[in-house]
């Protein structure tokens, strides 16, 4: 199984069909979650890319992005 692949079954099954890079690495190891993304994107498979802000270990804002997959592109890519 590739990175790819296990990366997309885990954001097809978890309840908001979503990750984050540190996810992604914590999980899968991935350390270009955005090329990942690209990939899946160049498959067919609508990903939206949502801005998310929390603080880092220093107390100071920072911004990362949240990959939504669309359930819909789905079933339209696999024909299910």
């Amino acid at each position: 199984m590739t990175q790819t692949s296990r990366i997309l079954s885990y954001m097809k099954e978890c309840p908001d069909h979503s990750i984050t890079s540190m996810e992604a690495f914590k999980k899968f190891g991935a350390t270009r979650l955005a090329d990942v993304v690209f990939r899946l994107k160049n498959k067919g498979y609508n990903i939206v890319t949502i801005p998310e802000e929390s603080f880092n270990r220093y107390g100071e804002a920072t911004r990362y992005a949240r990959y939504r997959l669309d359930m819909k592109s789905v079933r339209q890519v696999e024909g299910k």
